[in-house]
């Protein structure tokens, strides 16, 4: 099986890091694309020490051109692009009422419509090579809604139509497009939640344990796999058993 090369946006920490490890784990060389460099350069460092490959690249996946000379300058470097976990995602949270248009605007861009560019710069190699694997990584509260969250559930939702549009169009080039949905992940995003809220969701979750980064890396690198070849379309919920 060849080196595959793969592309892991918000890779600089949390879910992100932990997907461009597990894939470099898996044999894979690794672009890894944030706006902090110096926590990407930590964590390309980190793989490399293991003697695998991995290249740092700048992106703000808010900007379309932003987007364009990040994979632009992977591409300079490692040739195609074979897997791509869109994995960047913000928050703006606030309840729908008072929304500011400008925070719906910037989660939408930065999680949905980000995602989107990025999987328009990988689709012409992958169709080339007829073999592509696209994982997004969505949310439970995609599928289960999340009060004071309209932006953010708005767009971890639409990154599941786009995920079944992609594998729709993109099947007959043997190009899986699949999503992740994470349940209650300890990252720095959900470390300033108030203890009573983390009581409240652990109450949710069967298996009494908020999940790991590792818990969702596991699943991406499963899914960016040979042996999920036969799998496309498909949203994977690893939740704990908060969301069925």
């Amino acid at each position: 099986m060849p080196t595959r090369t793969a592309f892991v946006t918000g890779g600089s920490r949390g879910i992100g890091r932990a997907c461009a490890i597990a894939l470099a784990q898996a044999g894979a060389r690794v672009a890894i694309a944030a706006r902090d460099l110096t926590r990407l350069e930590e964590t390309a460092s980190e793989i490399r020490s293991t003697g695998a490959e991995a290249f740092a690249v700048p992106i703000d996946m808010s900007s379309a051109e932003s987007i364009k000379q990040a994979f632009a300058t992977a591409a300079e470097e490692f040739g195609r692009i074979d897997i791509l976990v869109n994995n960047a995602g913000i928050t703006r949270d606030g309840l729908a009422l008072r929304m500011k248009k400008d925070d719906w605007d910037a989660v939408i861009a930065t999680n949905l419509t980000g995602a989107f560019i990025a999987a328009q710069q990988v689709l012409h190699g992958m169709m080339r090579e007829r073999w592509g694997r696209i994982i997004n990584v969505s949310s439970v509260v995609a599928e289960a809604g999340n009060p004071g969250q309209a932006n953010y559930v708005a767009s971890k939702a639409g990154l599941i139509g786009l995920t079944k549009t992609l594998a729709q169009e993109m099947a007959s080039r043997n190009i899986t497009v699949n999503a992740v949905a994470p349940g209650f992940i300890e990252t720095d995003m959900t470390a300033s939640l108030s203890a009573e809220t983390k009581d409240n969701m652990l109450n949710h979750i069967p298996l009494r344990r908020f999940g790991k980064s590792e818990d969702i890396a596991a699943a991406v690198r499963f899914l960016a796999s040979e042996e999920a070849g036969y799998i496309t379309g498909h949203v994977l919920d690893v939740n704990g058993g908060m969301y069925m």
